[in-house]
């Protein structure tokens, strides 16, 4: 759910029109559009760049894993889910709040885990060096704007 969608919501919740504070955030949301399109863009542009060298990232500080073991399809099966956060964190960027993540990424991940039996450090790791290097593409105010999001799905897997 975008900023804008929770902004409406909440006023017809309520039967009445934004409230000041309100459209001021939704001018906010405006003003950011670029940014936040600009910073999807790269995303999605560099998804398995990003992916390939958080993953090497990951094997350097974690090099006994399943995802480096040399068994193809556990490391594909790995990025493969590196990749749909990465996708996941662009939706959020682009509709300025976390709802996405929380909605689509992170209901039930740790269970989802621990079922596979992955360490949920490994995965914390994982996407600490993903985060890295997808900040290391952007400006220091992207890279800012971009960070939180990350910042969650490592909160959500701790």
């Amino acid at each position: 759910m975008s900023v804008v969608t929770e902004l409406i919501l909440n006023a017809d919740s309520e039967s009445r029109y934004p409230a000041p504070k309100e459209l001021r955030i939704f001018q906010d949301f405006v003003k950011t559009g670029d940014q936040r399109i600009r910073i999807a863009k790269i995303l999605s542009d560099n998804e398995q760049l990003i992916v390939q060298r958080g993953s090497q990232r990951f094997w350097e500080r974690c090099p006994n894993t399943p995802s480096n073991s040399g068994n193809e399809r556990k490391t594909a099966s790995c990025q493969r889910d590196q990749g749909w956060y990465v996708r996941l964190v662009a939706y959020s960027v682009l509709a300025g709040s976390e709802k996405p993540l929380e909605e689509i990424g992170t209901v039930g991940i740790k269970e989802m885990y621990n079922n596979l039996e992955i360490p949920l450090r490994n995965i914390v790791e994982a996407m600490r060096c993903i985060k890295e290097e997808a900040v290391s593409m952007m400006s220091e105010e992207d890279a800012v704007e971009v960070g939180p999001y990350f910042d969650y799905i490592i909160r959500a897997l701790s």
